[in-house]
């Protein structure tokens, strides 16, 4: 019989950046993980695991995010790339930043990070 080796707490920087980026857009949405898991068809610990970085989620998940999210993917996937380029933050006790955070640009802005979309 094989012993399983024990699984670290996060997988990696990437998924510990995706979920912050998941965490991040929720918290902008104005979502609970449960809703979010109601609306992409995942149950709402799943959800929690992927923001904590515990879940390699995949492609099919990914895309049950984004309608979880009511975001387009290629959004979710920009967010993630700048909390990959961003530090962690020191503590996340206090949970992800909200609209009255000093991190948000203005009131009229949906998300704290630009976007990358070009005008057409």
């Amino acid at each position: 019989m094989k012993t399983r080796q024990p699984r670290p707490d996060r997988l990696s920087p990437e998924h510990t950046a995706l979920g912050r980026a998941v965490r991040i857009t929720r918290a902008i949405n104005g979502l609970s993980q449960e809703e979010v898991g109601h609306r992409g068809g995942l149950h709402r610990n799943y959800v929690g695991a992927i923001e904590r970085g515990e879940i390699n989620p995949t492609f099919r998940v990914l895309l049950k995010l984004e309608r979880g999210l009511a975001i387009p993917l290629s959004e979710l996937m920009e967010r993630y790339e700048d909390a990959l380029a961003s530090p962690p933050p020191r503590s996340t006790a206090a949970g992800p930043p909200g609209p009255n955070s000093s991190t948000w640009r203005s009131s009229s802005d949906t998300a704290p990070w630009p976007s990358r979309r070009r005008a057409t």
